[in-house]
């Protein structure tokens, strides 16, 4: 049954008043945290814009917008159909407490959060979206694929429970294949060899990037506060590859320099910390803001908003269309840690490399309450910790700030833990 519109215009307006006033608030926490280097703001005006400003996302092609509910959906392909992707998945409290007249009590916030955007209809980077992209991971994506379609054309991706054969491989190139007729009839441009090429070297310049970026996150001391390389990352969900790219590149050469001058925003002695588990999507940065204002160092990240949506380049050896798609359909399966998939230890294996590479001497594993994939493992997380003798703790949470004090005070508390450790190591 449709909504009285004076409902839908009063949740409309309770979203602009309170969602931007949160936003903006976030984002002002964010660069009081440290010196924020001066090519890090296009990247904050980017989540002002989309979340503050509420304007629409800036593309000098005119592109048509292709929202993605995750970040296995392959960007390189909507690029190659001459449109360009848009993350959908937010933390904003408002959207999610929306959503919740919509989704089942016990649903996960992010899920919460995209309903609450296709009801009120008040996000324009949702509501320019011609088409919505679904992959079928979790038992909330999978719910709300068919639930979203009945305000958002909506197409479901299936995603196997299983990746190492190349018949699991094979399975998620099936659904490419399937993906790109849609993609072409909703923007009236042909997938080709050379346009997929293009693509594929376009999302692979901002992979070279971030890539070159992580070299400088791992410094001890810091070159730049970690909530704000958090906003960076999230960012890329609301702007076009290429220029997000082009600021990185930007970016890198200020951290250049900061490295050649010195140039910190912490102390040698800081507790550095590697944040694992649910998704970090802005505006819902209480986590990050949490260990750096108690004194940590959010020195790395293990998540889908954060360095594991840049990684993991397509490597294409055969230039062929065919061979492209195999690439694609590769790379967002065998190398993908979610914990969608029945065997995850390559997980395990990349949080030991990055606590390996970014002298982690804490691990914070974040659970979005409802989130259930990653609750479940967090024990295998806790036994591997356990083994490096890596202090970590488990905090759930949603997005909203009633939790923000008890956060604080269990946040603190293993910081402080941490500092003791360090300091009977070196005594």
């Amino acid at each position: 049954m449709a909504e009285p519109s004076g409902i839908r215009e009063r949740q409309r307006e309770l979203f602009v008043r309170k969602s931007t006033r949160v936003a903006a608030s976030y984002l002002r926490r964010a660069k009081e945290l440290a010196d924020m280097p001066d090519a890090a703001e296009s990247f904050f005006e980017a989540l002002e814009n989309t979340y503050v400003k509420l304007s629409n996302i800036q593309d000098p092609e005119n592109r048509k917008s292709i929202g993605t509910l995750c970040v296995m959906v392959p960007a390189e392909l909507i690029y190659a159909a001459g449109a360009r992707p848009v993350r959908l998945c937010s933390g904003s409290y408002t959207a999610y407490s929306m959503g919740d007249d919509y989704i089942p009590r016990d649903a996960c916030p992010l899920v919460k959060a995209v309903m609450g955007f296709g009801k009120i209809r008040a996000l324009p980077a949702f509501d320019d979206c011609s088409l919505l992209i679904a992959p079928v991971t979790c038992d909330c994506k999978k719910k709300l694929a068919g639930v979203i379609d009945t305000v958002k054309n909506t197409v479901p991706l299936s995603i196997p429970p299983l990746k190492k054969e190349d018949a699991d491989t094979a399975v998620f190139l099936k659904e490419l294949y399937r993906l790109i007729p849609i993609l072409e009839k909703e923007t009236g441009k042909q997938v080709t060899a050379k346009s997929l090429a293009e693509a594929i070297n376009m999302v692979g310049y901002a992979q070279r990037e971030m890539s070159e970026f992580m070299k400088y996150r791992r410094h001890d001391p810091a070159l730049m506060s970690g909530t704000q390389v958090m906003a960076v990352m999230n960012a890329y969900a609301y702007m076009p590859a290429d220029r997000w790219a082009k600021q990185m590149h930007r970016l890198n050469s200020e951290m250049k320099l900061r490295l050649e001058q010195r140039h910190f925003v912490s102390r040698k002695n800081q507790p550095r910390i590697l944040v694992t588990g649910s998704p970090i999507a802005f505006p819902n940065l209480k986590i990050p803001l949490l260990i750096e204002e108690m004194g940590g160092v959010l020195a790395a990240d293990e998540t889908c908003m954060g360095e594991r949506g840049l990684s993991d380049p397509v490597s294409v050896i055969d230039a062929g269309f065919d061979g492209m798609m195999r690439a694609l359909a590769s790379r967002y399966t065998k190398p993908c840690t979610c914990p969608v998939f029945v065997d995850n230890t390559q997980r395990i294996y990349r949080i030991k490399q990055l606590i390996k590479d970014n002298h982690i001497q804490g691990v914070i594993y974040h659970v979005l309450r409802g989130c259930l994939i990653y609750d479940y493992e967090y024990q295998l997380v806790e036994e591997a910790m356990g083994e490096m003798d890596i202090p970590i703790i488990r905090v759930e949470s949603d997005y909203n700030e009633e939790d923000v004090e008890q956060l604080r005070v269990r946040i603190e508390a293993f910081i402080e833990l941490i500092k003791l450790k360090e300091y009977k190591k070196e005594a």
